[in-house]
């Protein structure tokens, strides 16, 4: 982060640059970055078994409870946030909401790699919320901009077509990837080359990618975030509470879900439905955002060089050092939470009693 917002202040015409190509009006470099992040993570997810795991009660479950964190939760939270930090900032407010419609894509694949979340249920939520997002996002926008914002004149019209294609691009072009990744390599070799020789070499341009895209994105806004220091630390405060909360919320609920799991006894070992790795997945899908939809929007209605478009730069910014610490926090809790209430026999009773 330090290394681009150097670059970006001190190499003339870096921005510029990144502009001379465009896709879906985010910068190619920062296409290039977010695709190739994707691409290992995707690679390893086992879509031979996902037909199994829509048979199971589990998924369904934590479908639903992925709705309601992104798709009620998230939006209202973020409204609160932006209005409550923000009421004299209007322009800057509404990329803020911006950045909160635009539920998760790309990075929660990251943070769940890291944390040690499930991957493949991870991949699903992402699809599912991808799809919702395709259809939701244009209403939900004029409705938390306009009506509930009371942004009338914000010129807001947003095409279900361009929201469409910018879920293609960030999605869909890694997903074909790996997926053709993976079969290719798994029929041409085997099963075990590809999971023990070909993917523990491949997963680590995933981070190679993350580093790649943090450089160029504050490379692409360092001069514009010097020139605005101010308001660039007004958006900070509603980014950092909106990322916190959601993640907290969404990670001590399943906890919460997990400790109720174990105590009823409704199911056994093999049919758990909460536990640590869902915990994370719930955490970081409902915590993360789909950015590149967010400064897409707001540079094709208010231009490259609005208010509204640097807020929607700034949720990046903040989203990558404030999960990435979540991240550690998730493995400090795996250890130091007790997920299950254990049966410890007491050396002098025969029973056993609950812990």
């Amino acid at each position: 982060m330090v290394i681009g917002v150097v670059i970006g202040e001190f190499a003339p015409g870096v921005q510029q640059a990144f502009d001379t190509a465009r896709l879906q009006s985010v910068s190619i470099p920062i296409v290039i970055g977010l695709i190739v992040m994707m691409w290992p993570i995707l690679t390893k997810v086992k879509y031979e078994t996902i037909g199994a795991v829509f048979l199971s009660r589990r998924i369904w479950i934590h479908i639903a409870l992925s709705m309601l964190l992104n798709w009620i939760a998230g939006p209202l939270l973020m409204l609160g946030l932006a209005w409550a930090t923000l009421p004299d900032l209007p322009t800057y407010r509404t990329g803020v909401i911006l950045v909160g419609l635009a539920r998760c894509i790309a990075m929660v694949m990251i943070w769940n790699q890291l944390a040690q979340g499930n991957s493949d249920y991870c991949a699903i939520l992402v699809v599912i919320n991808s799809v919702l997002q395709i259809v939701l996002y244009s209403p939900y926008a004029v409705l938390f901009v306009d009506i509930i914002g009371g942004n009338k004149q914000s010129g807001l019209h947003l095409n279900y077509g361009d929201v469409a294609i910018s879920v293609l691009i960030y999605l869909g072009i890694p997903l074909v990837a790996g997926v053709f990744t993976r079969y290719f390599v798994w029929f041409i070799t085997s099963k075990e080359f590809l999971e023990k020789r070909f993917l523990p070499y491949f997963s680590p341009f995933a981070l190679l990618g993350l580093l790649y895209t943090i450089i160029v994105m504050f490379a692409y806004q360092g001069h514009h975030i010097i020139q605005n220091i101010g308001p660039v630390f007004r958006v900070f405060v509603p980014m950092i509470l909106y990322f916190i909360i959601m993640w907290s919320t969404a990670f001590g609920l399943v906890f919460w879900l997990t400790r109720k799991e174990a105590r009823d006894n409704k199911s056994n070992e093999s049919e758990e439905i909460f536990g640590y790795e869902m915990a994370v997945v719930q955490a970081f899908t409902a915590g993360s955002n789909n950015f590149e939809l967010a400064i897409a929007v707001a540079i094709a209605v208010y231009g490259v060089g609005s208010d509204q478009a640097l807020a929607a730069t700034i949720g990046p910014l903040v989203e990558v050092p404030v999960l990435l610490a979540l991240t550690w926090v998730a493995l400090f809790l795996e250890r130091r939470l007790s997920w299950k209430p254990s049966l410890v026999v007491n050396p002098g009773y025969a029973s056993k009693e609950k812990v």
